[in-house]
């Protein structure tokens, strides 16, 4: 219950000045750069590029609004508007940058993991947003969708094809569950609720 009101309390942003939360927010920020860029370096330019405009527009947030969520929306479109200019994508065909993104878990789901990472990465870049948005991050429909700008309905159906995609490249019968000790990706998997274990 705790960690659920700090969790609240962190991505709220309501009290004092929003830069002093801003570190507070560093690593769902680089997880997400993660989603979107799958390589390392690519993402610590991100979340940096990310902090440094929500630094110098400071005054464009608004107290008592969404700290996190306002982070997310301009990582994302930072992300976007870069990957509009450049016109081309870096090919990772041997996983050699994928291998280099985190160190292996050293749990019994090791395998599962890299199954479920492996069909990750085959989702289209909109399901496997929306499942980082309202899974792995925490965000309900709603605010992904204000950071994406699409309709709530829209956010539901990219999140709901994506879990259904995972299931049928990890080849879960229904109701099966994933066997992983890993809460992000147990989230993701999830429907939008929180997953204790």
């Amino acid at each position: 219950m705790t960690d659920r009101k700090s969790a609240q309390t962190a991505r709220s942003g309501s009290h004092g000045d929003p830069r002093d939360e801003l570190v507070d927010h560093l690593p769902a920020l680089r997880a997400f750069a993660l989603s979107l860029t799958r390589e390392g370096a690519s993402a610590d330019d991100l979340v940096q590029d990310t902090i440094v405009k929500a630094w110098t527009h400071i005054d464009k947030f608004q107290p008592g609004t969404n700290l996190r969520a306002w982070l997310f929306t301009i990582l994302r479109n930072t992300f976007y508007s870069a990957r509009r200019k450049t016109k081309r994508e870096v090919s990772d065909t041997d996983g050699v940058h994928a291998a280099r993104q985190a160190t292996r878990p050293e749990h019994d789901g090791r395998l599962a993991l890299n199954d479920f990472r492996t069909a990750f990465e085959q989702l289209p870049d909109e399901q496997r947003e929306a499942l980082i948005l309202v899974g792995a991050s925490g965000f309900s429909y709603e605010e992904a969708a204000a950071m994406t700008g699409v309709a709530v309905g829209t956010v539901k159906s990219r999140a709901n094809r994506g879990r259904r995609r995972l299931a049928e490249l990890l080849h879960l019968e229904e109701g099966e569950e994933l066997e992983m000790t890993d809460r992000a990706t147990l989230a993701v998997m999830a429907q939008n609720t929180p997953i204790l274990r």
